[in-house]
């Protein structure tokens, strides 16, 4: 008797631990994870050898930072949440420096910078659909992964944003790729043309850094499908661009960076009643950039930036040369970034202090970052 009671003891044991158990595999695939991030950064931009006035020529021709005195960059939001092997991202920005990085959206989802979705298949594949920021340059939207806080002139010319489907795939521990097609460049709410892009990376990364060469191929503005327009019009062709972004550790102290890039976009059709080749020329931009950090104390890096860029049409070319001088101080999760800039132009685009046309432009920025 003693003996049957002692089994049906251990045998209600054993169910309560197997219920438990299962149990607690339950809630652990059920459970879902939810994170919230993002920054705020302002800044404040004087001239040198320039009007502080927000004139043609009294800034450099790259993307934010560029209004003087006292003056807002955005608030960056961003949502995270992922449960089992599926998860999206919303990323929100608000303010000039959000306005100028979905310049080519429109209604009530100008605000936002990265919205998607993805779905991990397997360990070394990864589907992601949505709209996302670039995966070409050195530089990104976002002023808490950048050293630099005003940017380069690559990075301006774009792309900033896809939206479409890409397949991320890990080909070894240190080799990975990367398969995409997208919407025209930088139309992140619907596709307006009809026409699409597709894009591919490769990459190799190890504990010291990384390299990933990168291209996009296809029609920006689409083809002209109006028969019945009353006025001529032109669509560009096809653009290609083939990126390179690698960065590395040499030191504990001290990080080089380099991009390099080159884009271009042929000739394409003109509209007069009639679809018909364009006899013009091929135009687009190439450049590359040098990044330097020297990390001075775990509060302070040091850092420059040279970088070359030359835009084309045909034969007609027009140069630029932008050495940036920035200094980081972190003070908790606030980093304080001022920095010096001088550009150079092979024309006169920018102006004097008296607003006569000149070749150079010297700024400096004094920006306020904080993460969180």
């Amino acid at each position: 008797m003693k003996n049957i009671k002692l089994l049906l003891i251990l045998a209600l044991a054993l169910m309560t631990s197997i219920n438990i158990s299962i149990a607690q595999e339950t809630t652990e695939e059920e459970a879902a994870t939810f994170s919230f991030s993002g920054s705020v950064d302002t800044y404040f931009r004087q001239n040198i050898t320039a009007p502080n006035k927000p004139v043609d020529g009294a800034a450099p021709g790259s993307s934010f930072a560029n209004t003087p005195g006292f003056a807002l960059g955005m608030v960056n939001l961003i949502a995270t949440g992922e449960k089992g092997n599926v998860g999206f991202t919303a990323d929100l920005g608000f303010g000039p420096k959000g306005a100028d990085a979905v310049f080519l959206s429109t209604g009530s989802s100008s605000i936002v910078n990265q919205l998607y979705a993805y779905w991990n298949v397997s360990d070394k594949v990864t589907l992601t659909m949505g709209n996302f920021n670039t995966f070409l340059g050195y530089e990104v939207i976002s002023p808490t992964a950048n050293f630099n806080y005003s940017t380069s002139y690559m990075f301006s010319n774009g792309p900033f944003s896809h939206t479409g489907l890409k397949a991320d795939i890990a080909l070894t521990d240190n080799f990975s790729a990367m398969l995409g097609i997208m919407n025209p460049t930088d139309y992140t709410d619907f596709n307006p043309f009809g026409t699409y892009s597709l894009g591919a990376q490769l990459g190799y990364s190890n504990d010291a850094g990384s390299a990933y060469l990168n291209f996009v191929y296809g029609d920006q503005d689409g083809t002209l499908n109006e028969r019945t327009a009353s006025m001529d019009d032109v669509s560009s062709g096809a653009t290609f661009q083939v990126d390179l972004t690698t960065g590395w550790d040499v030191s504990d102290q001290f990080y080089v960076g380099f991009n390099g890039t080159y884009n271009t976009t042929s000739p394409g059709e003109f509209f007069d009643g009639n679809i018909q080749d364009m006899d013009g020329d091929a135009g687009g931009f190439l450049g590359s950039a040098l990044y330097l950090q020297y990390g001075v104390s775990d509060a302070v890096a040091l850092g420059i930036r040279g970088e070359y860029f030359q835009t084309y049409v045909g034969d007609a070319t027009a140069d630029i040369t932008a050495i940036t001088l920035t200094s980081q101080i972190g003070v908790g999760p606030l980093t304080l970034i001022p920095e010096v800039r001088f550009d150079t132009s092979s024309e006169d685009i920018f102006i004097d202090t008296d607003y006569m046309p000149t070749s150079s432009l010297a700024s400096f920025v004094l920006a306020a970052v904080y993460g969180f």
